[in-house]
């Protein structure tokens, strides 16, 4: 009987520190990572960030979505078929399984989260897949590179990225398995080559940081590469990040805070200005003003009236640079021969007191060999919103969006820091 009882404590011992492990488990990761890519071969400059998606032939197929803060949920290029284990998806295609009419993410979608656009028609539901009982679930989509409206089906996805601690990437792997939609390979034709769908990062519950597991949902990092040749960074997760050549240097150290406005209206992300500045003068705005975020406005569009008082003061601090012949969208360029041009920072004073400078890389955009101009444009008098910032101002800025504290980091121009957005290290480790 004694030894009855040793030897239950002994199992339930271990059994304790079974658990106690379990309990004190830590992932070998701290974030995922994938490579963000610039494209110019489209209408607008666009950037996408690289996931994985079906395991085909022993490897990942991989593809290249369109990153957007606004979009409500993912859509690419991709089949439904209710049965995939049956055989009849096309070699090197992505193929997923359906949701169906009856289901309720269909109603949610269709109801609260679908794309508000006036040129997209009402849906119905779809037809039914061969062999298969259920309605298929219609959405409505839109382009945004053309902003032309479209339709997808609702289905359900595995999208797959690797481990990373903010400085080096693991071999091993995360999956994701988000609703998105599947849209015709004819829905890309406007879009850069390679760049097959729309990755959603906009607060909606099926854009992509939603189907993420704790602590990773909690905060997005992005940093947008400003040439073609080397890919820029996105991450998941509360960690550190570093840049080469400064490996050792955390670029967290490098942020300021500014809290994130809610706008019901949006899906994306809004911050609140208190004032432009330009060489210590104050450019006049409309009271408790915020700014839209967007990746996928090229240039920071301005309301008529804040861009004419923006322009009236650069021209004025620019002035001893030779004008050239304005090109659009541009409302004001310069004589780029003029041997190390540079201009006068503009100041986004922000909500909390922290400033946000747009240095000359990030405010005035080389057209032609001889023309150069500042990269903000005149978006109408009931432009609305009235500001939004556009990807050229973010490229080189480390930007991170941390969900639970509703903030906004980011970096100005990590130019001056000596290093790039370009300056990730993704060479694998185990």
């Amino acid at each position: 009987m004694l030894f009855l009882t040793q030897l239950i404590a002994i199992f339930i011992a271990f059994i304790s520190h079974q658990h106690e492990a379990i309990a004190q488990f830590v992932p070998g990761y701290s974030s995922v990572v994938a490579p963000v890519h610039k494209h110019t071969d489209a209408a607008k400059p666009v950037y996408s960030v690289q996931i994985m998606t079906a395991y085909v032939n022993m490897q990942f197929l991989h593809e290249n979505l369109l990153i957007d803060l606004d979009a409500p949920f993912i859509w690419h290029d991709c089949i439904l078929l209710w049965n995939t284990y049956a055989g009849g998806c096309p070699p090197n295609k992505l193929c997923t399984y359906p949701v169906s009419c009856e289901e309720y993410q269909c109603t949610d979608v269709r109801t609260t989260y679908s794309y508000n656009n006036p040129s997209c028609p009402p849906v119905n539901n779809g037809s039914t897949l061969p062999g298969w009982g259920y309605c298929t679930c219609p959405v409505n989509v839109v382009n945004p590179v053309t902003g032309s409206c479209g339709e997808a089906f609702l289905d359900y996805d595995e999208f797959t990225m690797n481990t990373s601690n903010g400085k080096n990437v693991f071999t091993g792997l995360y999956g994701a398995y988000p609703n998105a939609a599947c849209a015709p390979s004819s829905s890309f034709q406007e879009f850069p080559a390679n760049v097959t769908g729309v990755m959603a990062l906009s607060s909606s519950p099926y854009a992509f940081p939603a189907y993420l597991n704790e602590p990773l949902k909690k905060v997005m990092a992005v940093c947008l590469p400003s040439t073609l040749s080397s890919p820029g960074v996105f991450f998941y997760g509360n960690t550190s990040y570093y840049l080469l050549p400064q490996s050792s240097v955390d670029i967290r150290s490098f942020l300021s805070y500014t809290p994130l406005v809610n706008n019901p209206d949006y899906f994306g992300y809004f911050i609140g200005l208190s004032s432009i500045v330009i060489k210590t003068r104050s450019i006049e705005i409309p009271a408790n003003s915020t700014i839209k975020l967007s990746t996928i406005d090229p240039y920071t569009i301005l309301r008529t009236d804040i861009f004419n008082r923006v322009v009236r003061r650069f021209s004025l601090v620019t002035k001893r640079i030779p004008p050239a012949k304005a090109v659009a969208p541009f409302g004001l360029c310069f004589n780029a021969s003029v041997t190390g041009l540079r201009v006068p920072d503009i100041e986004l004073n922000l909500e909390g007191g922290k400033k946000w400078s747009i240095s000359t890389a990030n405010s005035v955009k080389q057209v032609t060999d001889d023309v150069a101009c500042l990269a903000f444009v005149d978006g109408g008098v009931a432009s609305e919103p009235a500001i939004v910032i556009g990807t050229f101002q973010f490229e080189d800025n480390f930007l991170v969006f941390d969900f639970e504290k509703s903030s906004f980091g980011f970096s100005s121009s990590l130019l001056r820091k000596k290093t790039s957005c370009a300056n990730f290290n993704f060479t694998l480790t185990n």
